[in-house]
């Protein structure tokens, strides 16, 4: 009890100096909160979605997907025939059966052109109206659709884009382009998670969709009262055989939740990833802050022990403080993390995802996850300065002594920490020197963690001589008062290189990304200098495919010299060592295509794979499967017949565009596969006559402007485009780095703040004997710059390191350029002597208002 006491007075008695822990304490909980709830209630989201628009049992084509998903190679969906219908309302327990149409392969336009799909990733559905949709939405204005010349379209895409009753509307699928107008406007009756969807009666529907009518991508079946869904779906399938797929409502929802928890989860781990890099740098804030309020009330302890109080009790009494420390800053977080969910929902509302606070789910586990991490982080940060503690002596407490210096200690974590940083180098050097890229990660693994944890241990013994360097450089200009605080920031090494330990964590992950993204877009871009012969791209960047009367549009450009499609399909394969594989990919494409793009081959030429009955493999398939030139392959096509092709090319794998890909022409796929089966193409490419580039470009913009879905890239453009999605997820991950460096500049702060509280006596004296506030505040200030660019210093240049070797491996799949952004690198080094003026301006302010005679007599 006595030690719980004097915890607590404690605590509260230094409540302002804890403030800042407390602060990293809450911003990690919340992180980690956050994150878990939004999650939570993404998947509640979907899972009231999917519950409400899933019939008791579905009847679908075999080719759909388990979750639905009606996109195919051909751009239509998968069909059943009409006379399913009546097969299923014959099987016992049936009370009522619908068949339905609908397809995601489309793309929807306005009066203008302008594309209406959602932004956020979400999918644009065209179907027919039905019952089992009418339990999920309502009319709140107009009709349901009625003949071919009227369409229904969801409330939030009529808000966002303006659409009223009346307006005319373009929907473009494989089979063609149709027009309607607005004849209703529906409302979700639950949350709807972004998509866009549109509904026409199912005749059209067949037609727009399919083009032909007799058909069903679904039929919906309601069971009989008192018929449960599986024995719904018993017989059912007892009716139809196992022609179809059919399944009950908790198997619908099932599979669609899967898709949705595949995407969630990456995001999920990768928010959670980044917190805990938060919580390590939180760890350095809290150490040092209980290893400075521990030398702070040095006397104290000592007068604590002189009167009886066990090694045990001291420790017990520090690590109840951290305990303290924990929970509060912990519960905070727990509620903090709610606002953060809160507000990511908004944001993905802006991004037109709408999400519902009605579904805001706060699982039990959440804050006992929040707190159990806050609380064991915060204790396990102070049990180093709590067992220091525990080893003042009395006499020497009382003496002012301090806590013993353990240059045992020192020495043996100096040869530590050097032990790590050379077996994280040695790491470092086999990942750069593999042969595997498997092989290789596992080392750069190995490498990252024992080089960060390295450069930790001997902190100290960087600060020592970095901080010096960096002095001589940054300090000494300013005088008596530079040197001071390049004096103040070697007073206590460890304390430096803790406080720019913190700092060295996201700098280093900061310059590693930076790197490797910068090397990415260097090599692709050197990549296509040196493989693409052709001036256009013409491709979705939703991954849409092209449809037949875009490329009619395409090749109908004037000023063009060709154009060259690509279509990419599946097939088994069955190889002279008489092995099966099922499944494999294989491009199909125009002759002109080995023009367009000069891939290496390392036997042959590129252009006699679309000879007819030909193809191309790559050089490791051949070596696995014993295939030289002249090598027959028997190919069954996806949707079509069996073929046997010879082998007139072996390209190389030291490529990056098209790595693995294995050619044959649209001429042999046209031959095997059945004309409305043929998949459409994946990209269309284009090239002009000689001096005809700039009018060709601008024509092809024009003849595509029908097909909002679609851009047109010369070489430049689509450089550009590598460069910004490369640099979009930078960004994404550095927003998310900042909460790290955020903590880290508490660090700083509190390491200053607490600094100040221990040199008071030392200021006062300064002051007495001349030193004016302003001079002060700039020691101070100068003292944070330079913590700062240490762990700047040190942050980038491993990351460097870092991500130097990850580009090895890259190498290995064909990204051969090393980029370091310098740019970048000198942006942030700058950036950092900021951070280190904004964390000193507190500390520095408060040092400055200090009373020279209070401060004197400071004991």
């Amino acid at each position: 009890m006595t030690v719980l006491k004097t915890s607590m007075r404690n605590f509260f008695a230094h409540k302002g100096r804890m403030a800042l822990s407390a602060i990293a304490v809450l911003l990690s909980v919340a992180f980690v909160c956050g994150t878990l709830v939004f999650t939570d209630t993404m998947n509640t989201t979907f899972d009231k979605l999917f519950a409400a628009t899933s019939s008791d049992v579905t009847v679908s084509a075999k080719g759909a997907s388990n979750s639905g998903e009606t996109t195919s190679g051909n751009g239509r969906p998968p069909v059943m025939p009409a006379t399913v219908l009546g097969e299923v309302r014959r099987a016992q327990g049936v009370r009522s059966a619908e068949g339905t149409v609908f397809s995601t392969s489309v793309t929807v336009v306005d009066a203008g052109k302008n594309n209406l799909s959602p932004k956020s990733g979400a999918p644009t559905i065209v179907g027919s109206w039905n019952g089992n949709d009418a339990r999920t939405m309502k009319i709140s204005s107009g009709a349901a659709p009625e003949g071919p010349d009227q369409i229904m379209v969801d409330a939030d895409t009529a808000k966002k884009h303006h659409l009223k009753l009346g307006d005319e509307i373009g929907v473009i699928s494989a089979v063609g382009t149709h027009r309607a107008k607005v004849s209703g406007i529906a409302d979700f009756t639950v949350t709807n998670p972004g998509a866009a969807i549109f509904y026409v009666d199912t005749a059209t529907a067949q037609e727009i969709l399919v083009g032909h009518t007799g058909v069903y991508t679904n039929v919906n079946v309601t069971a009989d009262q008192g018929v449960s869904d599986a024995q719904l779906k018993k017989n059912v399938v007892a009716e139809l055989g196992g022609a179809y797929k059919v399944q009950t409502a908790k198997e619908t929802a099932d599979a669609n939740q899967k898709d949705v928890e595949s995407f969630l989860s990456v995001m999920k781990y990768a928010m959670l990833g980044f917190a805990g890099i938060a919580f390590l740098v939180g760890i350095f804030l809290i150490i040092n802050t209980f290893s400075m309020l521990v030398a702070q009330r040095t006397r104290e302890i000592g007068l604590m022990r002189a009167i009886g109080s066990s090694r045990g009790q001291v420790n017990r009494s520090v690590l109840a403080e951290a305990l303290l420390l924990g929970v509060f800053g912990s519960v905070l977080g727990v509620g903090a993390g709610v606002g953060i969910a809160v507000g990511l929902m908004k944001l993905m509302g802006s991004m037109g995802m709408h999400l519902s606070t009605d579904d805001l789910t706060v699982a039990w586990t959440t804050p006992v996850v929040g707190l159990t991490l806050g609380v064991v982080v915060t204790v396990l940060s102070a049990y180093l300065p709590a067992r220091r503690a525990g080893k003042v002596s009395p006499m020497a407490a009382l003496r002012d002594a301090g806590a013993p210096a353990d240059a045992k200690a020192g020495r043996i974590r100096t040869v530590a920490g050097l032990v790590l940083t050379a077996a994280g180098g040695c790491g470092l050097y086999l990942a750069a020197n593999a042969g595997k890229a498997a092989q290789g990660s596992l080392w750069l693994g190995a490498g990252v963690v024992l080089t960060l944890i390295g450069f930790v241990v001997i902190g100290p013994l960087l600060a020592s001589g970095l901080v010096r360097a960096l002095g001589a450089v940054v300090l000494r200009i300013f005088g008596p008062v530079g040197r001071m605080a390049e004096r103040n920031a070697l007073r206590n090494p460890r304390r430096t290189g803790a406080t720019g330990a913190a700092l060295m964590i996201g700098l280093a992950l900061v310059a590693c990304l930076s790197v490797v993204g910068s090397s990415m877009v260097a090599s692709a871009t050197d990549q296509l200098d040196k493989t693409v012969g052709t001036d256009f791209i013409i491709q979705s960047d939703n991954g849409q495919l092209v449809t037949p009367q875009a490329v009619k549009a395409v090749k109908s450009t004037p000023g063009l010299e060709r154009v060259t499609e690509y279509k990419w399909t599946r097939a088994d394969f069955t190889t002279p060592d008489g092995k099966t594989l099922k499944d494999t990919a294989i491009t199909a494409a125009d002759p002109t295509y080995a023009t367009d793009l000069r891939t290496k081959t390392v036997a042959g030429k590129l252009a006699d794979a679309y000879r007819p009955d030909s193809m191309s493999v790559h050089e490791k398939f051949a070596k696995d499967h014993r295939i030289h030139l002249g090598s027959r392959i028997a190919v069954a096509f996806k949707d079509g017949s069996r073929a046997e092709l010879t082998v007139r090319a072996i390209t190389s794998d030291d490529v990056v565009i098209d790595k693995g890909a294995m050619y044959t022409s649209i001429s042999t796929l046209a031959r095997y596969v059945p004309a409305d089966k043929m998949p459409l193409d994946q990209l269309v490419f284009a090239t002009a006559e000689d001096g005809q580039q700039t009018p060709a470009y601008k024509a092809l913009k024009s003849a595509l402007h029908d097909y909002p879905q679609y851009t047109v890239r010369d070489q430049t453009d689509y450089k550009q485009a590598l460069k910004d999605q490369i640099g979009q997820l930078l960004n994404m991950i550095y927003g998310l780095l900042a909460l790290a460096i955020i903590v880290a500049i508490l660090g700083v702060v509190n390491t200053l703040a607490l600094s100040v509280v221990e040199r008071t006596r030392e200021i006062g004296l300064m002051r007495a004997i001349g030193l004016s506030r302003r001079q002060l505040r700039r020691m101070i200030r100068l003292e944070s710059v330079v913590i700062a660019l240490f762990g700047a210093l040190v942050g980038l240049g491993l990351g460097m390191g870092w991500g130097a070797t990850a580009q090895k491996l890259l190498a290995l799949q064909g990204l051969k350029v090393l980029e370091i952004p310098w740019g970048t690198i000198t942006a942030v080094f700058i950036g950092s002597a900021f951070v280190g003026l904004l964390a000193a301006l507190i500390p520095a302010f408060r040092a400055g208002r200090m009373n020279v005679l209070n401060a004197i007599a400071t004991e």
